[in-house]
């Protein structure tokens, strides 16, 4: 038998994408299911980038684009973060990236290693601690509690980390749980930061513009003190409904005193993706200085969707949920009806044709709680919440 390396059996998955793949089987075997499990927007690309890819095509962009990704790209990532966040960064400090995952990958793939601590949120993206399994370095918890409507604590926080701890990763607007950590807290986060020069900062940022009843988001790069060991996460696919295209960013530090760690994920890039295909990028462009007027339509969207879905799952014997702050999730707290999270996520899919994901398959604090999307139209969402009530009643 072929042996691998220990490490591939240490990769875990995003549960997401198999609740998907068997909602699909059934559905093609004739059951209505409703799907309110994928974590994506449930609207079209915006026409104007649509049509900027394939003017890039017929213009003869078809090679090869350089590794950090087009200079035009990484300009446009710098307007769109001066606008966003009032901080002006380096196009020298911006890498064009397939997706948001290979941020994540390059970045604790720099900081992961046997004996190392590595921070994270949970309940949290699975895809942190997976990837930090990966490396051999030890993952610790940052509980994302309920009672803090799913923020972190700074104070908690701090407490964690050790002599060992190399990164902290952060999230926030967040995704399983819609929670938004205020800026006091962040600020009292940075001011601890100080004492702790060696911990470097992931803040994954990719639900930025997804805030809602006047919630701001604080941006990390927002705080000049913790810039060269800071890295940015961010990208196309929830603000511009881009998921399959594949497009992200990050913003690197590249001082002496940061390891070089822009040149490190740029030599990494090389070795592994080469660079980001060059249509995309063009898309990418046209997404960041286009007309945003779809954007703001599916952000209206979404906050009309998370009121109903919060009064809907409020008013469901044995649920409560807090009203999610941000992205297009909410989180409702299942303790009360007795059911184990995983066993009832299964069992509305196959016998209410509701398709949603365990909060365990987002980190060990998980437990009592279920994920749901609101990516979906607010007819399927009502009957989604229907068939929960009605099934929870029999």
């Amino acid at each position: 038998m072929l042996q691998t390396i220990d490490a591939f059996d240490r990769i875990g998955e995003e549960n997401a994408f198999a609740v998907l793949a068997r909602a699909t089987a059934l559905a093609q075997g004739g059951k209505d299911i409703i799907n309110l499990g994928i974590g994506q927007p449930d609207f079209q690309t915006p026409e104007h980038i649509v049509e900027a890819a394939i003017k890039a095509l017929r213009d003869g962009h078809h090679g090869y684009t350089p590794a950090n990704g087009l200079l035009a790209a990484r300009e446009a990532v710098v307007r769109r973060t001066m606008t966003t966040t009032g901080v002006e960064v380096s196009p020298e400090n911006v890498m064009i990236m397939p997706g948001g995952k290979p941020t994540l990958f390059a970045a604790i793939l720099m900081f992961g290693a046997r004996g190392v601590e590595i921070l994270y949120p949970d309940p949290g993206f699975p895809i942190y601690r997976s990837m930090i399994e990966f490396t051999g370095a030890t993952p610790v918890p940052v509980p994302m509690r309920e009672e803090n409507g799913f923020a972190f604590s700074a104070e908690e926080t701090l407490g964690l980390i050790t002599p060992n701890t190399r990164l902290l990763i952060l999230n926030s607007p967040a995704n399983p749980t819609g929670g938004v950590t205020p800026r006091t807290e962040i600020e009292t986060l940075v001011r601890g930061l100080e004492a702790h020069p060696h911990v470097a900062i992931l803040s994954d940022e990719i639900y930025d513009v997804m805030t809602y009843d006047g919630e701001a988001h604080t941006s990390l790069l927002q705080f000049p003190e913790i810039r060269e060991r800071l890295i940015v996460l961010n990208g196309w696919s929830k603000t511009w409904a881009m998921t399959g295209w594949r497009m992200g960013w990050s913003i690197w530090p590249n001082a002496p005193e940061s390891g070089h760690l822009y040149d490190k994920v740029r030599k990494l890039a090389v070795n592994c993706w080469s660079c980001v295909n060059a249509p995309s990028q063009f898309a990418g462009i046209a997404a960041i200085d286009g007309p945003q007027d779809e954007v703001d339509r599916m952000m209206r969207a979404f906050d009309r969707r998370r009121k109903i879905v919060v009064e809907g799952l409020n008013g469901i014997e044995g649920f409560s949920c807090v009203t999610p702050k941000g992205a297009f999730y909410a989180f409702p707290n299942i303790s009360a009806t007795g059911w184990p999270a995983k066993k009832l996520a299964s069992t509305l899919l196959e016998q209410a044709g509701v398709a949603l994901i365990a909060g365990p398959d987002f980190g060990i604090l998980g437990e009592g709680y279920l994920r749901l999307s609101y990516a979906n139209s607010e007819e399927n969402i009502l009957r989604a919440l229907e068939r929960i009530s009605s099934f929870l009643s029999r």
